[in-house]
């Protein structure tokens, strides 16, 4: 199967009559000028977000999403999982959960040691790392190509414009509720992916939901997943290191060059 892989609820957007007609004005002209398709305050919007999600010391967000996968028949089948975050900047300390009846797979990081850890087959690898989750996450990508799961969603309150330069649309489509909180909805394209976000009103801007799809291939994957945020808690900080379980094996995590030589370091 050729699988769509994304950054890391329902089955589909169930759009009612009265939605639809609130939001039509707002969708069908989707930016506000043909000179200009990237609208400022979709881009603002962006920023605001990110440089709130930046700014929290701790948190903890579970993540309820569905995944497209394409099959050799060329049918779309969706796959669901739930992914749980726990990060605290003070420690510093960041832990996810992915869990799905595919897989499941553990990542944690101690500011001073990374490790990946798939449970159901028994291995895991562990590498040093830098002293601040900003500085990890950039250091894992550049050796190895991982990137964590809507890690995406921070990096926009870094000012790089090689990402809003990407962007080829950006503009509202109008608000919605979402599991309770009212939110912005806007909408983006680049050259392979159209993505959605909805972002929390009020002085919380948090993201509560996001759905990006795959325009490289006909068949338009999707995945879309729900957010729920849980601010400020107290986390044990030995969440954040990985002690392996009876049996479990130790093997050594390739590199992003060694990947594309098909060697393992």
């Amino acid at each position: 199967m050729r699988v769509f892989l994304l950054l890391g609820c329902a089955a589909a957007l169930a759009w009612t009559p009265a939605y639809a007609q609130e939001t039509e004005a707002a969708a069908l002209p989707p930016p506000a000028t043909v000179e200009d398709p990237v609208d400022p305050d979709a881009v603002a919007a962006l920023r605001e977000m990110s440089a709130f999600l930046t700014s929290l010391n701790t948190f903890k967000l579970t993540s309820e999403s569905s995944l497209d996968v394409i099959t050799t028949r060329d049918q779309k089948v969706q796959m669901d999982s739930v992914t749980n975050y726990q990060v605290d900047k003070n420690n510093p300390g960041l832990r996810i959960d992915l869990l799905s009846d595919m897989k499941t797979r553990q990542f944690f990081y101690n500011g001073r040691n990374f490790t990946l850890n798939a449970p159901q087959l028994g291995y895991y690898a562990t590498v040093e790392a830098p002293g601040t989750i900003k500085e990890f996450l950039r250091e894992l990508y550049a050796k190895t190509g991982i990137e964590l799961p809507l890690e995406d969603l921070f990096r926009w309150a870094d000012n790089d414009e090689s990402d809003i330069a990407a962007l080829k649309e950006g503009f509202n489509v109008g608000t919605a509720t979402i599991d309770g909180a009212r939110t912005d909805h806007w909408a983006f394209r680049t050259d392979d992916f159209d993505w959605e976000v909805w972002i929390q009103q009020g002085d919380q801007p948090l993201p509560r939901k996001l759905v990006i799809i795959d325009r490289t291939d006909p068949l338009r994957p999707m995945f879309m997943a729900r957010l729920q945020w849980e601010l400020n808690p107290t986390i044990d900080a030995r969440e954040f290191t990985f002690v392996p379980g009876e049996g479990a094996i130790a093997i050594q995590m390739a590199s992003q060059l060694a990947s594309a030589q098909g060697v393992t370091q």
